[in-house]
This record gives C-alpha cells, structure tokens and sequence, in this order.
C-alpha cells in the first residue's frame, strides 16, 4: 500500500525543510524502477502529454524548488513525482502519472536527496551575518 503524498498537504508546510521531509523516500542508490524496461518511462518523459504538464507545473510552482518562495531553480527543472512511478503505473496510465495533484518542481540535487536521503544535497538558506560573529573575541555573551 502506498503512502499518499500530494500538494495540497505540501503547500500547507511553509518551510523548504519542512516539504524536503515530507517528500523524502529514503530509497537506496540504484534501486530498480524500470530495470530492463527503463525505455518505457523515457518514452513517457518526451511525449507531448508530460512537456506540456511539465511546463504547467512550473508555472504553478513559480520556478521555486518544492514550490517555496525564495528558493528560486536558477538551473533545469526537475519535475518530481511525490508517489514513485512503476512500470505498471505508465501501462496503465495512473492518475500519479499526469494529475498535477502529484508532481512538484525540483533541482536536480534536491530531487536526488529526495530520493535517496543526503540532506547534505539541499541547497541551505545563507546565513544571515551579524557584526563581529567572525570575531569571537570581539563578540559579547
């Protein structure tokens, strides 16, 4: 059974880490998906149908990583399925496949640490500096 995520309740977390953490699968490095049928789902990601939710999706998200404000894709966006994708999902045309529902933008680091659970691939927000905090000497307690 599976584990239902979808926009709706991800929009209602506010913060990058917040959506990262509901979004992570944990998956192992190389886990087959498609294994020998891999050609299947490369058809689906070049046909007309997904370029165009594709792009809808990106409109929607407003070019922002996990569709948060502030954390704008200054590189090729990468469109997530928050439910993984089977084989059987693309034979039998499931509604995690096109339904924008289940889709999200992403940066390719931040898509690869969904799936595969190294924080250390998100991007971190800058720091926000402080008079004095590279001088610990100068600093007051």
């Amino acid at each position: 059974m599976r584990n239902i995520r979808n926009y709706q309740e991800l929009i209602l977390l506010n913060t990058f880490e917040e959506r990262y953490k509901y979004l992570q699968l944990n998956c192992g490095v190389g886990d087959d998906t498609f294994g020998f049928d891999r050609f299947i789902n490369q058809n689906f990601y070049r046909s007309r149908q997904w370029k165009s939710i594709r792009d809808f999706i990106i409109v929607r998200d407003n070019g922002c990583d996990l569709a948060v404000e502030g954390y704008e894709i200054h590189e090729k966006v990468i469109i997530h399925h928050m439910n993984p994708v089977s084989l059987e999902d693309i034979q039998t045309n499931s509604e995690f496949l096109m339904k924008p529902e289940f889709l999200i933008s992403t940066t390719h680091s931040t898509h690869n640490a969904i799936h595969y659970g190294d924080e250390g691939l998100i991007i971190k927000p800058p720091i926000e500096r402080v008079k004095n905090d590279t001088c610990p000497w100068r600093q007051k307690n």
